[in-house]
Protein backbone atom coordinates (compact mmCIF):
# COMPACT_ATOMS: atom_id res chain seq x y z
CA UNK A 1 0.00 0.00 0.00
CA UNK A 2 1.21 3.50 -0.80
CA UNK A 3 1.95 5.69 2.14
CA UNK A 4 1.93 9.39 2.84
CA UNK A 5 5.41 10.83 2.57
CA UNK A 6 5.80 11.36 6.32
CA UNK A 7 6.53 7.66 6.57
CA UNK A 8 9.65 8.25 4.48
CA UNK A 9 11.26 10.74 6.89
CA UNK A 10 9.42 13.96 6.09
CA UNK A 11 9.49 16.54 8.79
CA UNK A 12 7.37 19.56 9.69
CA UNK A 13 9.12 21.93 7.23
CA UNK A 14 7.32 20.24 4.32
CA UNK A 15 3.99 19.57 6.02
CA UNK A 16 2.50 22.82 4.68
CA UNK A 17 2.51 21.41 1.14
CA UNK A 18 -0.81 20.11 -0.17
CA UNK A 19 -1.57 16.40 0.19
CA UNK A 20 -1.57 16.12 -3.61
CA UNK A 21 2.20 16.62 -3.48
CA UNK A 22 2.81 14.33 -0.52
CA UNK A 23 0.99 11.23 -1.71
CA UNK A 24 1.98 9.24 -4.81
CA UNK A 25 -1.53 9.07 -6.26
CA UNK A 26 -3.21 10.92 -9.13
CA UNK A 27 -0.15 12.06 -11.08
CA UNK A 28 -2.04 14.56 -13.24
CA UNK A 29 -3.35 16.33 -10.18
CA UNK A 30 0.09 16.32 -8.55
CA UNK A 31 1.69 17.79 -11.70
CA UNK A 32 -0.94 20.54 -12.03
CA UNK A 33 -0.77 21.56 -8.37
CA UNK A 34 3.04 21.39 -8.38
CA UNK A 35 3.18 23.60 -11.46
CA UNK A 36 0.75 26.16 -10.04
CA UNK A 37 2.66 26.33 -6.75
CA UNK A 38 6.06 26.48 -8.43
CA UNK A 39 5.24 29.11 -11.06
CA UNK A 40 3.41 31.42 -8.65
CA UNK A 41 6.17 31.06 -6.06
CA UNK A 42 9.02 31.62 -8.50
CA UNK A 43 7.32 34.64 -10.10
CA UNK A 44 6.73 36.14 -6.65
CA UNK A 45 10.35 35.50 -5.63
CA UNK A 46 11.63 36.97 -8.90
CA UNK A 47 9.50 40.09 -8.44
CA UNK A 48 10.61 40.49 -4.83
CA UNK A 49 14.24 40.04 -5.83
CA UNK A 50 13.95 42.68 -8.58
CA UNK A 51 12.25 45.06 -6.15
CA UNK A 52 14.64 44.56 -3.22
CA UNK A 53 17.90 43.97 -5.11
CA UNK A 54 17.57 45.25 -8.68
CA UNK A 55 21.36 45.21 -9.10
CA UNK A 56 21.55 41.40 -8.89
CA UNK A 57 22.44 39.74 -12.15
CA UNK A 58 19.66 37.88 -13.94
CA UNK A 59 20.21 35.05 -16.41
CA UNK A 60 20.95 35.94 -19.99
CA UNK A 61 20.23 33.49 -22.78
CA UNK A 62 22.04 33.05 -26.08
CA UNK A 63 20.60 34.50 -29.24
CA UNK A 64 19.24 31.28 -30.73
CA UNK A 65 16.32 30.64 -33.05
CA UNK A 66 13.10 30.66 -31.00
CA UNK A 67 12.37 26.96 -31.64
CA UNK A 68 15.83 25.97 -30.42
CA UNK A 69 15.55 28.17 -27.35
CA UNK A 70 12.13 26.71 -26.54
CA UNK A 71 13.47 23.17 -26.88
CA UNK A 72 16.49 23.94 -24.70
CA UNK A 73 14.45 25.60 -21.94
CA UNK A 74 11.30 23.47 -21.97
CA UNK A 75 12.62 20.00 -22.86
CA UNK A 76 16.40 19.66 -22.63
CA UNK A 77 17.16 21.59 -19.42
CA UNK A 78 14.34 20.01 -17.37
CA UNK A 79 15.35 16.52 -18.55
CA UNK A 80 19.01 16.99 -17.64
CA UNK A 81 18.22 18.73 -14.36
CA UNK A 82 15.69 16.07 -13.36
CA UNK A 83 18.22 13.31 -13.98
CA UNK A 84 20.87 15.14 -11.95
CA UNK A 85 18.33 15.81 -9.18
CA UNK A 86 17.30 12.13 -9.16
CA UNK A 87 20.91 11.02 -8.89
CA UNK A 88 21.62 13.37 -5.99
CA UNK A 89 18.42 12.45 -4.15
CA UNK A 90 18.98 8.71 -4.65
CA UNK A 91 22.49 9.07 -3.26
CA UNK A 92 21.28 11.03 -0.23
CA UNK A 93 18.45 8.58 0.47
CA UNK A 94 20.77 5.57 0.11
CA UNK A 95 23.08 7.25 2.63
CA UNK A 96 20.06 7.19 4.95
CA UNK A 97 19.57 10.95 4.95
CA UNK A 98 15.98 11.63 6.01
CA UNK A 99 13.72 12.45 3.07
CA UNK A 100 12.98 15.98 4.32
CA UNK A 101 16.68 16.73 4.77
CA UNK A 102 17.48 15.26 1.32
CA UNK A 103 14.86 17.52 -0.24
CA UNK A 104 16.26 20.60 1.52
CA UNK A 105 19.83 19.70 0.47
CA UNK A 106 18.72 19.16 -3.13
CA UNK A 107 16.89 22.47 -3.12
CA UNK A 108 19.93 24.30 -1.73
CA UNK A 109 22.14 22.68 -4.36
CA UNK A 110 19.89 23.86 -7.19
CA UNK A 111 19.70 27.39 -5.77
CA UNK A 112 23.49 27.54 -5.54
CA UNK A 113 23.96 26.09 -9.03
CA UNK A 114 21.58 28.63 -10.59
CA UNK A 115 23.14 31.47 -8.52
CA UNK A 116 26.48 30.69 -10.10
CA UNK A 117 24.96 31.71 -13.45
CA UNK A 118 23.05 34.69 -12.04
CA UNK A 119 22.46 35.54 -8.37
CA UNK A 120 18.83 36.56 -8.83
CA UNK A 121 18.09 33.28 -10.58
CA UNK A 122 19.17 31.22 -7.59
CA UNK A 123 16.81 33.17 -5.36
CA UNK A 124 13.87 32.50 -7.69
CA UNK A 125 14.47 28.79 -8.36
CA UNK A 126 14.82 27.43 -4.84
CA UNK A 127 11.03 27.21 -4.43
CA UNK A 128 10.33 25.27 -7.67
CA UNK A 129 13.16 22.88 -6.85
CA UNK A 130 11.71 22.31 -3.40
CA UNK A 131 8.52 21.23 -5.17
CA UNK A 132 10.36 19.09 -7.79
CA UNK A 133 12.55 17.40 -5.18
CA UNK A 134 9.51 16.65 -3.04
CA UNK A 135 7.73 15.13 -6.02
CA UNK A 136 10.73 12.93 -6.76
CA UNK A 137 10.92 11.55 -3.21
CA UNK A 138 7.16 11.02 -2.97
CA UNK A 139 6.75 9.37 -6.40
CA UNK A 140 9.83 7.19 -5.86
CA UNK A 141 7.56 5.14 -3.61
CA UNK A 142 5.65 4.12 -6.74
CA UNK A 143 8.54 3.60 -9.17
CA UNK A 144 11.68 5.17 -10.54
CA UNK A 145 9.83 6.02 -13.78
CA UNK A 146 7.10 7.85 -11.86
CA UNK A 147 9.74 9.63 -9.77
CA UNK A 148 11.27 10.97 -12.98
CA UNK A 149 8.08 11.62 -14.98
CA UNK A 150 6.06 13.58 -12.40
CA UNK A 151 8.68 16.21 -11.45
CA UNK A 152 9.88 16.37 -15.07
CA UNK A 153 6.38 17.25 -16.27
CA UNK A 154 5.99 19.89 -13.55
CA UNK A 155 9.43 21.31 -14.40
CA UNK A 156 8.63 21.46 -18.12
CA UNK A 157 5.40 23.34 -17.37
CA UNK A 158 7.31 25.62 -14.98
CA UNK A 159 9.71 26.59 -17.77
CA UNK A 160 7.08 26.92 -20.50
CA UNK A 161 5.77 30.44 -19.86
CA UNK A 162 9.19 32.04 -19.24
CA UNK A 163 10.60 30.20 -22.28
CA UNK A 164 7.82 31.45 -24.54
CA UNK A 165 8.37 35.00 -23.29
CA UNK A 166 12.14 34.73 -23.74
CA UNK A 167 11.92 33.07 -27.18
CA UNK A 168 9.42 35.66 -28.39
CA UNK A 169 11.59 38.53 -27.18
CA UNK A 170 9.01 39.73 -24.67
CA UNK A 171 11.35 38.95 -21.75
CA UNK A 172 15.12 38.99 -21.74
CA UNK A 173 15.45 37.00 -18.54
CA UNK A 174 13.90 34.12 -16.68
CA UNK A 175 12.01 34.46 -13.42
Amino acid sequence: MLQRAEGRGFRAPLSYLPNALLEPVRPGRAILIAWLLSIVGSLALAAATRLLAPELATPQFPDLPPAVLLFMLVVFAPMVETLIMATALELLLRLRVAAGAAIVLSTAGWAIAHSMKAAAWGLAVWWPFLIFSTLYVVWRQRSFAAAIAVPLAAHMLQNLLPAVLIASGLAAEAP
